[in-house]
């Protein structure tokens, strides 16, 4: 039987409301994550000793003064880091690079489909699709690009 614990990713959560399935797809395939919120202590994140990391998104903009940021450490581990949404925005300004608002941002409504519903899902739906599938509606809004990347 193989450690769960020899493979440790560390999810640095700035808000997202899909940070949980990120954590959650992880465990699926067996590998041993902890979701933090992004200001964690640079001590713990040490000594956690992560072999990846992962920057969630969140509703921040990069632009806002006092905007959140994921500790320095994190780019001088050496391990792979995965920026999504606002983990990449803050991951490409914070070493070097640049984002602004898009040209056209992505923004409308879409529809999801829970799969494997939990009780909490039960009966939770907007809409029944033509195969009985629940579905709920939802928004998505995305309106920064990394305009720079950083040079490193």
């Amino acid at each position: 039987m193989s450690n769960i614990h020899s493979d440790k990713i560390l999810i640095l959560d700035f808000g997202s409301q899909y940070t949980q399935l990120i954590a959650r797809r992880i465990r699926e395939i067996g590998v041993y994550c902890e979701l933090l919120p992004y200001d964690v202590s640079i001590h713990f994140i040490e000594k956690f000793k992560p072999n990846g990391i992962i920057l969630s998104g969140g509703p921040d903009t990069v632009s806002q003064t006092g905007s959140a940021r994921a500790p320095s450490i994190v780019f001088e581990l050496g391990v792979p880091i995965l920026g999504i949404c606002y983990g990449m925005q803050t991951m490409a300004v914070q070493l070097g690079g640049d984002a602004n608002s898009a040209e056209k941002a992505e923004f409308g409504f879409a529809q999801v489909r829970a799969r494997n519903h939990s009780e909490l899902l039960r009966d939770i739906s907007d809409e029944i699709n033509s195969a009985g599938h629940g579905l709920l509606d939802v928004w998505m809004s995305h309106g920064i690009e990394v305009t720079e990347l950083p040079t490193d």
